[in-house]
């Protein structure tokens, strides 16, 4: 049973926000005040229905008396029964805490891990895969930056991703991807393992991260060319160093200060997400354990292609439509994860 108390105290905090900005009193900050107003209201919305429905029960139990309602009330009884599990359901799911990352941009990283060739090629296959899912969403996809190799492959890109909901549908892409399938660099025809790492961070706003200007080094180099006309004859490739942290950020676009500005944005997302899994791991010792740890070196997919099957290990789903994953088909997957989660947020909640 959800306390009671608990479902006054917000509905009373979500009528204060809403007289506060009719108010327009300038001690308000009434973005800050329209932002908590706006996450709570589902939840306001859930917990009227919620209520609502228990009044129907009631007003329907006392019905039972009234000959001439009591039939009427019988057929309607088991209707408001059965729909009280589910609202009850629906409303836990309103009250669990948000991660306040949710809503915003991602940073999307992705290498080659172990695998030589075929680990960078399988890696471009994952841009591809990101890039299809994230049209399919109607996001923003913007490579800021891309190393690739000789054979079309990738040695690192960084993806900026701009939409709803963006970090917290992609949260839980972070780890290693190993893929299972016959290389188009093997003559032989022998099945080959290689892995990809992704990493995705929400992306830092100054109020969310500062950074001490004393604290950055910051050098600027030759960047790598393919050879031949294009070789780089300018130092307009970026290192930034964040010394406390021993964080290393580069970018090597044809502008040094484009390069500034991406690796200044790297740098603020990867320090977010150091903090935010700082705070993570003082809250809960077993937080490796759980779906979404963002632990990059944590195998959490493997892709099969001579099977066509794509195995998640982190909640054991196995989906045997593998070309349709590859092609951005990933809601199915995201969408068990996600439930997987909330699951785990509603058990401790209740312990």
């Amino acid at each position: 049973m959800i306390p009671t108390e608990r479902l006054e105290q917000i509905t009373a905090r979500f009528q204060y926000l809403e007289a506060a900005m009719a108010t327009g009193d300038g001690k308000y900050d009434i973005a800050t005040l329209a932002k908590e107003y706006s996450d709570l209201r589902p939840v306001v919305e859930q917990i009227a229905a919620y209520q609502q429905l228990l009044r129907d029960l009631g007003e329907t139990r006392k019905l039972l008396s009234d000959p001439e309602m009591a039939a009427l009330a019988e057929e309607e009884l088991p209707r408001l029964k059965a729909a009280l599990p589910k609202a009850e359901e629906a409303l836990q799911l309103a009250l669990l805490p948000r991660d306040k990352a949710d809503a915003k941009p991602a940073m999307l990283e992705i290498r080659p891990g172990t695998g030589g060739d075929e680990a960078a090629l399988f890696a471009g296959d994952l841009l591809r895969m990101y890039q299809r899912y994230a049209e399919e969403k109607g996001w923003v996809f913007d490579v800021v930056t891309l190393q690739e190799t000789e054979l079309g492959g990738i040695k690192e890109v960084i993806v900026h991703v701009k939409g709803q909901d963006v970090f917290a549908r992609l949260k839980f892409e972070s780890g290693v991807h190993r893929v299972q399938r016959v290389p188009t660099t093997e003559s032989g025809g022998r099945i080959h393992t290689s892995a990809a790492t992704v990493a995705v961070l929400p992306e830092a706003e100054d109020v969310d991260i500062r950074i001490d200007p004393g604290d950055l080094r910051i050098d600027t180099m030759r960047a790598s060319g393919a050879g031949g006309q294009h070789v780089n004859t300018t130092d307009s490739a970026v290192r930034i160093t964040h010394v406390p942290s021993g964080i290393v950020v580069t970018s090597s676009e044809k502008s040094q200060h484009r390069n500034r500005e991406i690796a200044m944005q790297v740098l603020k997302a990867r320090l977010f997400d150091m903090e935010r899994n700082r705070v993570d791991s003082a809250r809960s010792a077993d937080r490796a354990a759980q779906v979404g740890s963002g632990d990059r070196s944590e195998r959490i997919r493997t892709y099969n292609f001579p099977q066509g099957r794509m195995t998640d290990h982190r909640i054991n789903l196995t989906l045997y439509r593998l070309d349709a994953v590859m092609q951005g088909d990933l809601d199915e997957i995201i969408d068990a994860l996600t439930a997987d989660a909330q699951a785990r947020m509603m058990a401790e909640m209740g312990q």
